[in-house]
C-alpha cells in the first residue's frame, strides 16, 4: 500500500508538456540548465521529456538522469505512450537517474477513442494493464494517465484506473487534456475516483491540465481539495495552446493559504509547516531563466512573477502599503526571490567578488562561462554606476546560454531621425570566419538593421513577434530584446540583453537566425545519412 503524502507532491513538465508551446523549443544544453535550476527550487519530478520522440529527446532525457537526477535529487522522469517502444526508449533513457519514473499514457474519452485511437474500451483497458505492467517491469515508479480524463465516462475511468493500479501504476493522473472542466466539475471527478476505484488507496492521484478556459489553477486547488496529491505543472503556465497550471501560482496559493488547506491534508488548520517542498526563493529566478531560453514573456499583469505584480499606482493603495504591507500585499516579495536592489557591484569588482555573488544568486557557472559573463559584467559596468542583481542576471543569461555561435555581430551602426531615412549598416562573423559587410534602409533602425541581417545570412524567414523589456528602471537599464521568427512551419526564439537596444536587437535576431542555421544544417546531415543507408 502506497502511504499518501501529507504534502504535495509538485510534477514539472515545463520541459516536455511546456516545450511542445509554439517557438518554445529548447537545445539540450538549455534543457540541462533549466533542469539543474528545477532541482535547486526543489520540484520532487521533472518530466523531462518525450524520449521516443527524436534523438535530440532522448539525448536531453539522458544527459538529465545523469546530472539532475542524483541521490538527493527530483526523480527524472519521461513520457510514453502506451507502446513497447516507447516505453523502452524512456527506460533506456532514464536509467542512470537514481530515482526515475516512466509516464505512460492512453486516451479514454469516447470521442479520442472513436476518431484518434479507434479501438474499444475493452482494448483499452487490455493495453493499459499490459503497457502499466511492461513499464514496470523496468522501474518501481510507473506513472498511468487516462489522457482527456476529464470527458470521459466515469464509469469507464473508474475501471482503466482500478487496472492501470492493479498492473502496477504507482501514480495516477488525471488530464483535463483541453482545458474544459471547471472547478466543481473537476473536484467532483476527483472525488468519484477516490470513492469508485476500490485500490485507489495504493496509489497517488495526480493532475495535469491546461489553461484554455483560465481555470487551471483553481481547477487544481479544488483537485487538492478532494484528495489530489500531486500537481503537474509548467513555470510560467508555458504550454501548448493556453498553456498549463502555473508552478508559481500554485505553490503560492497553498502557501499564502496553506491555513484553508491544512485540513485537507490532515493537518491542524494553524500549522505553518509548508504543504510543498517548493524553495519560494527560487521562484522568481527561475521563472526569468525559463522566459529568456525559451523566448516565451511573462506578461506585466502575470500573478506572482509579472513585473506589476508587486507594484502600486494607485495613490490610496501606495498610502496604505507605506503604512503597513499587509493592507495591500498578501505575500512578501522577498518570498519569490525579489530583493530590493542595491548596489551589488562596479566597474572596480574582480572576479572573486563577481563569482561570489553569483554563487548567492544561485549560478553555478564553468570557468568559461564564468570567464565569458566577466568580461560582459566590465563592459557593462563602463556604462552603467550601478549593478544590480537584476543586472548580473541578465548578463549572465545573455552570456552563457545563447544559440550555436555560429554567426556572429561584429559591428551595428544605424543613421535615423525625423527627417531621415533609417539605415543601418552591419558586419557579421559567418560561420567560416569571414567577415561580411551590409547596409540596408528599414521603416525604422531595428526594421534596417533587421533587413541588413538578412541579406548577409540570406536564410528566409519571418519575423512574428518583437518584444523590449528593460531588465531594471533608469536611463541606462540593461534592455532585453526577445524575438520569434518563423522559417517555414519552425519558429525559433532569440534573446539578448544590453544596454544599447539595438544593439540587443540585433543580437537577438541573430541568436535566433543561429538557431534556425543550426536546425538546417542537422537536417542536411540527417538526411545525407539517410541517402548514404539507401
Amino acid at each position: 500500500m502506497t502511504n499518501k503524502p501529507e504534502r504535495i507532491i509538485i510534477f514539472d513538465t515545463t520541459l516536455r508538456d511546456g516545450e511542445q508551446c509554439p517557438g518554445a523549443t529548447l537545445n539540450i544544453d538549455e534543457k540541462l540548465t533549466i533542469a539543474k535550476q528545477l532541482a535547486r527550487l526543489g520540484v520532487d519530478v521533472i518530466e523531462a521529456g518525450f524520449a521516443f520522440a527524436s534523438p535530440g529527446d532522448f539525448e536531453a532525457v539522458n544527459k538529465i538522469a545523469q546530472i539532475v537526477g542524483t541521490e538527493d535529487g527530483p526523480v527524472i522522469c519521461s513520457l510514453a505512450r502506451a507502446k513497447h517502444d516507447d516505453i523502452k526508449a524512456a527506460a533506456e533513457a532514464i536509467k542512470p537517474a537514481v530515482h526515475s519514473r516512466i509516464h505512460t499514457f492512453i486516451a479514454t474519452s469516447d470521442i479520442h477513442l472513436k476518431y484518434k485511437l479507434k479501438k474499444t474500451k475493452s482494448e483499452v483497458v487490455a493495453i493499459t494493464e499490459e503497457m502499466v505492467a511492461y513499464a514496470k517491469s523496468f522501474t518501481n515508479d510507473v506513472e498511468f494517465s487516462p489522457e482527456d480524463a476529464g470527458r470521459s465516462d466515469p464509469e469507464f475511468l473508474y475501471q482503466v484506473l482500478e487496472r492501470a493500479i492493479a498492473a502496477g501504476a504507482t501514480t495516477v493522473n488525471i488530464p483535463d487534456t483541453v482545458g474544459y472542466t471547471t472547478p466543481s466539475e473537476f473536484g467532483a471527478i476527483i472525488k468519484g475516483i477516490k470513492d469508485n476505484v476500490p485500490n485507489i488507496d495504493q496509489a497517488i492521484i495526480s493532475v495535469h491540465g491546461h489553461n484554455d478556459l483560465g481555470l487551471a489553477v483553481a481547477n487544481f486547488l479544488e483537485a487538492v481539495k478532494n484528495g489530489a496529491r500531486q500537481l503537474e505543472c509548467t513555470i510560467n503556465g508555458i504550454g501548448e495552446r493556453a498553456g498549463n497550471a502555473a508552478l508559481e501560482e500554485l505553490v503560492m496559493a497553498l502557501h499564502v493559504r496553506r491555513q484553508y488547506f491544512n485540513p485537507f491534508l490532515g493537518r491542524p488548520a494553524d500549522s505553518e509547516q509548508s504543504l510543498t517542498n517548493i524553495d519560494t526563493r527560487q521562484i522568481y529566478k527561475t521563472s526569468r531563466l525559463v522566459s529568456n531560453l525559451t523566448g516565451m514573456l511573462v506578461q506585466p499583469n502575470k500573478a506572482i512573477v509579472g513585473a506589476n505584480a508587486f507594484a502600486h499606482e494607485s495613490g490610496i493603495h501606495q498610502d496604505g502599503v507605506l503604512k503597513n504591507k499587509l493592507t495591500y500585499e498578501i505575500m512578501d516579495a522577498k518570498l519569490i526571490g525579489l530583493t530590493d536592489n542595491q548596489i551589488v557591484l562596479g566597474k572596480h569588482s574582480g572576479r572573486n567578488a563577481f563569482r561570489t555573488r553569483l554563487k548567492e544568486l544561485g549560478f553555478e557557472l564553468s570557468e568559461t562561462e564564468l570567464n565569458k559573463a566577466f568580461i560582459k559584467f566590465k563592459e557593462v559596468a563602463d556604462k552603467k554606476k550601478e549593478i544590480s542583481d537584476w543586472d548580473l542576471e541578465a548578463i549572465v543569461n545573455d552570456e552563457i546560454q545563447q544559440a550555436p555561435d555560429l554567426f556572429r555581430v561584429e559591428l551595428v551602426q544605424v543613421s535615423c531621425g525625423s527627417n531621415a531615412k533609417p539605415t543601418a549598416t552591419v558586419t557579421l562573423r559567418t560561420p567560416a570566419g569571414e567577415e561580411l559587410t551590409d547596409a540596408a534602409i528599414g521603416t525604422g533602425p531595428v526594421d534596417a538593421v533587421y533587413k541588413a541581417i538578412n541579406r548577409v545570412v540570406n536564410v528566409p524567414n519571418q519575423l512574428i513577434e518583437f518584444s523590449v523589456q528593460s531588465v531594471t528602471a533608469g536611463i541606462d537599464a540593461i534592455g532585453e530584446v526577445t524575438i520569434r521568427l518563423r522559417h517555414e512551419s519552425r519558429v525559433f526564439s532569440g534573446h539578448a540583453a544590453n544596454t544599447d537596444i539595438i544593439v540587443a536587437s540585433a543580437q537577438a535576431y541573430v541568436n535566433a537566425l543561429n538557431r534556425l542555421y543550426a536546425s538546417l544544417q542537422t537536417t542536411e546531415k540527417q538526411q545525407e545519412v539517410i541517402a548514404e543507408k539507401v
